[in-house]
């Protein structure tokens, strides 16, 4: 789509050329901002030209660049990338599930952001689900120079909103080690074959026995549930039946979102109860 209202377009290379004037927005992919009038846009501010690392391997984990590509994150997750994942990165293999939670095609990915999908903030953004699964945590970056870190799963407030102020740029997300090395399951349902996520719930064990199951796209901002272990089937339907936020728009009714994440839900208790069984 032609954005007749942008005037200006500049790349951005140090941090101080993130300051915005009045009028210009951040672009990453684009593909979201591309799609629809921005009539309160008048220029651009390119965040590729910063040439962060798309993936790097810490001592704490995974750090996701926020420019990073949903096709390169799906790709060093299928070991087609020259970053090795650990072999004890368990849960690394569930990255491409959650990525095809997105109703994009491969032209998409190869544009999409992992960092523009969480900014966008969409109740069924496939990168939210993700970093919400695993504690992911964004790193910040402040107009004052300072930085501050806060839990994607409350970075999101709603559908289509978050708690970034003006000027604040999303410049990474980190995923811990210990949840990385975790047993993770993700299921996800629409009412059209090949349709936007209406539900998308995902459950893991950690290392200690402690499990955590959260419920995005179904509700308008994630929910996260934890329990020391693993719950029984009626505790665990009366916490997703009880979840704030189930709604209703053309993809889907609360009731039935409501209904279909407790199935969801169930499912993967049942494969994270038989895999702790069997191990």
């Amino acid at each position: 789509m032609d954005i007749t209202t942008v005037s200006s377009y500049r790349r951005a290379h140090e941090r101080r050329d993130l300051r915005l004037a009045a009028g210009e927005t951040l672009l990453a992919g684009g593909t979201w901002l591309m799609s629809e009038p921005q009539p309160g846009t008048t220029g651009f501010v390119d965040l590729t030209t910063m040439d962060w690392p798309a993936l790097e391997i810490t001592g704490e984990g995974l750090r996701i660049g926020a420019t990073c590509t949903i096709a390169r994150l799906v790709a060093w997750a299928e070991g087609r990338d020259e970053l090795t994942v650990p072999d004890e990165w368990a849960a690394a293999s569930v990255i491409p599930e959650a990525a095809n939670a997105l109703l994009a095609s491969f032209k998409i990915w190869n544009t999409a952001t992992v960092g523009g999908n969480v900014c966008r903030s969409f109740a069924a953004g496939a990168m939210i689900s993700l970093a919400v699964a695993l504690d992911g945590v964004a790193e910040i970056w402040m107009p004052d120079g300072g930085t501050r870190t806060l839990a994607v799963a409350e970075l999101v407030t709603g559908n289509g909103r978050n708690s970034l102020d003006r000027g604040e740029v999303l410049r990474a997300i980190g995923i811990p080690s210990r949840t990385l090395r975790s047993r993770l399951v993700l299921r996800k349902i629409a009412l059209a074959e090949h349709g936007r996520s209406g539900a998308v719930v995902t459950g893991r064990i950690d290392v200690d026995g402690a499990s955590v199951f959260a419920v995005t796209a179904a509700t308008e901002r994630p929910v996260v549930l934890r329990f020391a272990e693993i719950p029984d089937a009626a505790t665990l339907a009366t916490a997703v039946h009880g979840a704030p936020g189930y709604y209703t728009d053309p993809l889907g009714a609360a009731d039935w979102r409501r209904g279909v994440s407790v199935v969801l839900a169930e499912r993967i208790r049942g494969e994270l109860s038989g895999a702790e069984h069997a191990a």
